[in-house]
């Protein structure tokens, strides 16, 4: 397994700084997640060249930006715009092979779902839905670039909060460049058991994000990260593990001594 890091956590005026700071702190890959508003030629061209330059990997690519989460809108105008610019982010990752990821709605929901959680799609919204993802994916047929279906949490997305439900939504697909992106953070309000939950996904998992439960660095809340991590090995998990999270103060210290963490758990 490999570790990075998301770009936004990093100190640095330019891409090429900060993923120059991770290969300098023992990183092997960078999260890129990029500003819609602010996308140009020479930002495209910097993330193509970034590897070359810096022997850092873009392992991961997305865009932010208001429009982002509503590939299910029931407004067909805000639908169409995050559509168009959830299959410019497939794109860029099929580009360099990165993976990229959706959800079915990403936002705070109202009203909150204390008492009835893992809300079923109908069959309708599950057939539009898949119908959405192969439509944002189809930039990435022929890449080695992903489109993962990620778990959020209740609180933040209406389906899809457990990774096992990602797990048998993927399988129904019928194109290769799809998968389960497992997000620690998520997992750690969604899931009865993470390793347990990891060992069913099983090779479905693509990519990892890392965050202790409290969304700090791994080791500073009470996730068993030991035990999480034995159980990416025992499904033969070799990815990216990234960090998306709070830094936990000065990264010039704290994203070093993560890297070190990570290490010592990977042996």
């Amino acid at each position: 397994m490999k570790i990075s890091c998301s770009n936004v956590m990093l100190p640095g005026t330019s891409l090429t700084e900060k993923a120059q700071l991770l290969r300098q702190w023992g990183y092997d890959g960078i999260a890129l997640f990029v500003s819609y508003k602010e996308w140009s030629d020479d930002l495209h061209e910097e993330i193509l060249t970034l590897k070359e330059k810096t022997g850092v990997t873009p392992c991961e690519f997305a865009f932010a930006d208001d429009i982002y989460g509503h590939l299910m809108s029931e407004d067909p105008e805000l639908r169409a715009k995050s559509r168009k610019m959830y299959k410019l982010a497939a794109q860029v990752s099929g580009e360099i092979g990165a993976v990229t990821e959706l959800e079915f709605a990403y936002g705070a929901q109202t009203p909150l779902p204390l008492f009835h959680p893992y809300k079923a799609m109908s069959a309708v919204e599950e057939s539009a839905f898949i119908d959405m993802y192969q439509e944002v994916t189809e930039p990435l047929f022929g890449t080695e670039g992903k489109m993962l279906l990620e778990g959020i949490n209740r609180y933040e997305c209406p389906y899809l909060n457990s990774i096992k439900q990602c797990k048998d939504l993927t399988d129904k697909l019928t194109f290769e460049n799809a998968g389960v992106l497992a997000d620690f953070f998520h997992m750690s309000i969604e899931e009865a058991n993470i390793a347990e939950s990891i060992r069913y996904a099983g090779d479905s998992i693509k990519h990892v994000h890392l965050g202790d439960n409290n969304r700090l660095l791994p080791g500073h809340g009470s996730i068993d990260w030991q035990g999480s991590f034995d159980a990416l090995k025992d499904i033969g998990y070799h990815g990216f593990l990234n960090l998306e999270c709070s830094t936990c103060g000065d990264p010039t210290k704290t994203l070093p001594e993560t890297a070190s963490f990570l290490r010592k758990l990977l042996k």
